[in-house]
């Protein structure tokens, strides 16, 4: 049972990330970790945008406690001038406790000076980082997208993509239905012409009636020829002869002749 549970997250894994393969796109991906390289870029500016802040509070703290011990020092000397040593003595201790304070917030003036130069020299190189890598994520996605473009024409060229499959297949299906009606018209045709079947609207002619009407449009033809011939010539006679000719030929074909009236002659 182990087994079988097995090989079934094995085969769900690789159609998992068969599916994922397919589905994913190298430009997209490319533009997430840019985007997620100017929101780690981001942070570090904001890191030492609080650091200088940080440190000004305190360079702004350090002048108030200087401007105290200064005006502690004033006192003590003029309560010293003024006899009251007392006075100084206490001014003076005041003085010293606001030194060590001074020299507390001098220290971490300076520990955040240096976190604030880091954090920037940080932010450049990052941003140096963050520029190349826009310039080559660009310089990927136009290859990527012209490698696309040249295989999809390829493709289509070829006939193996899958929209000029299906035109192929609809030309093949509508050339083997033309040739499937035609080969069918002919063998009707054929048919109809042996008397196999009838022609049921009536205008279907047999072999005999066919033969005539042969004969007799080119019995037609041949004389509108020698009609067409007179009509060169240019004499009446020839015309004449022509149509005598159409006469006679008439007359063999088995019409009747016309025999020629005789016209009585009147003399003088």
């Amino acid at each position: 049972m182990s087994g079988v549970m097995k090989r079934m997250g094995m085969i769900f894994r690789a159609k998992a990330n068969k599916a994922l393969d397919r589905a994913e796109d190298p430009r997209e991906t490319l533009d997430y970790s840019y985007q997620k390289q100017l929101e780690l870029l981001q942070k570090v500016r904001r890191g030492v945008a609080d650091v200088a802040t940080s440190r000004k509070r305190l360079e702004l703290q350090l002048n108030q406690l200087q401007g105290q011990s200064a005006k502690l020092e004033d006192q003590g000397r003029k309560a010293l001038a003024l006899g009251r040593e007392d006075l100084a003595r206490e001014a003076l201790s005041r003085r010293a406790a606001l030194q060590q304070q001074v020299s507390d917030l001098e220290v971490q003036h300076q520990t955040l000076q240096g976190e604030e130069e880091k954090l920037t020299l940080a932010a450049q190189r990052l941003q140096a980082k963050v520029d190349a890598f826009r310039t080559k994520k660009e310089t990927i996605k136009a290859t990527y997208t012209a490698a696309q473009a040249q295989t999809r024409i390829a493709e289509s060229f070829s006939g193996i993509s899958e929209e000029m499959s299906d035109v192929g297949l609809a030309i093949q299906r509508a050339e083997d239905k033309t040739a499937q009606l035609q080969a069918r018209a002919g063998a009707i045709d054929e048919l109809l012409a042996s008397g196999a079947l009838d022609d049921q609207s009536g205008l279907a002619k047999d072999d005999i009636q066919a033969e005539l009407d042969r004969l007799s449009g080119g019995t037609d033809v041949e004389l509108e020829l020698q009609r067409m011939k007179a009509e060169l010539a240019g004499g009446p006679s020839a015309q004449q002869q022509a149509i005598e000719g159409g006469g006679a030929a008439a007359s063999q074909d088995g019409a009747p002749q016309q025999q020629p009236q005789s016209h009585p002659r009147f003399e003088k």
